[in-house]
């Protein structure tokens, strides 16, 4: 699991995916159910185009009867997204999101502690990470609430994301489940964002070894 990010300034996220100015989000550490950016298919809009939303990183669910969950939604299990109650339909309405990151962070335990590694990209751009959003009305209030989660998939058998999280042993060395966030390039952010479920789907994959600057974290 993911459970540390650091987001872009405004700036930076509308350069990058070309959106227009609206939101004075600074950027800085985001961590669950706090405060973070993600972009998603604009709501209103005639034609395709991306939008920037600021929502809870911890997605609430349709069903949910208050805003804090007792369980955890930061992050969604790709491979159980048409099944899961809490993402099934976010996941089948195709409200598919890019959470903005210029690095995150897993835990690295090879050494038998918890040791922080940051993961960059290695061509200095920001990482666009593919996430579900979804749309909360408060029973109570009537308020509506946005909030996002990130999507990953297994990575048993990938060079360097198999090594991070806390091993498991009760299970075997090759069936650990470790997880990886899943990045989306930019040449897929429209695919991702704007296409058919099918195109979506393809695009939930581990990406290569040779696309992350990761070391351990500094202090």
């Amino acid at each position: 699991m993911c459970t540390r990010y650091i987001s872009p300034e405004a700036a930076t996220m509308e350069s990058h995916w070309h959106i227009g100015r609206h939101n004075p989000w600074r950027g800085g550490e985001v961590f669950p159910n706090q405060p973070g950016p993600f972009i998603r298919a604009a709501r209103e809009a005639a034609a395709p185009q991306p939008e920037l939303v600021v929502g809870q990183w911890s997605l609430i669910p349709w069903f949910a009867r208050e805003r804090r969950l007792r369980f955890a939604t930061s992050n969604a299990r790709s491979e159980e997204l048409a099944q899961k109650a809490s993402y099934k339909d976010p996941w089948a309405r195709g409200q598919r999101c890019l959470v903005p990151a210029l690095a995150f962070f897993e835990p690295n335990w090879e050494s038998g502690r918890h040791v922080p590694w940051i993961f960059r990209r290695a061509d200095g751009l920001p990482w666009g990470l593919a996430g579900l959003w979804n749309a909360w009305a408060d029973p109570q209030t009537g308020e509506i609430v946005e909030s996002y989660t990130l999507l990953t998939i297994n990575a048993d058998g990938h060079p360097l994301m198999q090594r991070m999280h806390r091993p498991d042993p009760k299970r075997p060395p090759d069936r650990q489940d470790k997880r990886s966030v899943i990045p989306i390039e930019p040449e897929d952010a429209d695919p991702w964002l704007f296409g058919t479920p099918a195109q979506a789907s393809a695009l939930l994959r581990l990406a290569p070894a040779e696309l992350f600057q990761a070391l351990p974290a500094a202090g």
